[in-house]
């Protein structure tokens, strides 16, 4: 049985198991946002075994009317705040999180996520 996924519309497709092998790659880089919504905010709350508040504001910056998850910055990358030698919130990481790397900005943009993410297959 193989792991590989395939998404409609795109005309890669992804090998989880590679994620074993990365330093994060998708986790660091360029500053961006990292956006999580009320039941991911409970989940991780959950799982942190603190508060939504204090989820809120340890981990959190608010955009807007959205939330997205804090970054720190090392060496000159942006790391997640949860990102440190792996996912610290891996079993309850959001959807945003989940559904790298087929996000629609790569059905155009493929030579950027094969640069990024050592996961990516060619479709057959």
């Amino acid at each position: 049985m193989s792991d590989i996924i395939k998404k409609d519309g795109f005309d890669f497709a992804f090998d989880p198991a590679q994620c074993a092998n990365c330093e994060g790659d998708c986790c660091r880089g360029e500053s961006g946002y990292i956006w999580v919504n009320p039941k991911e905010m409970e989940r991780i709350a959950r799982f942190l075994k603190i508060s939504i508040e204090e989820f809120k504001q340890e981990y959190l910056k608010k955009v807007g009317y959205r939330y997205s998850i804090k970054e720190i910055q090392k060496n000159g990358e942006f790391f997640c705040l949860f990102f440190d030698q792996g996912c610290e919130i891996y079993e309850v990481r959001p959807s945003q999180c989940r559904s790298y790397p087929f996000w629609d900005h790569f059905k155009t943009n493929k030579e950027e996520v094969c640069k990024e993410c050592k996961g990516i297959l060619p479709l057959r």
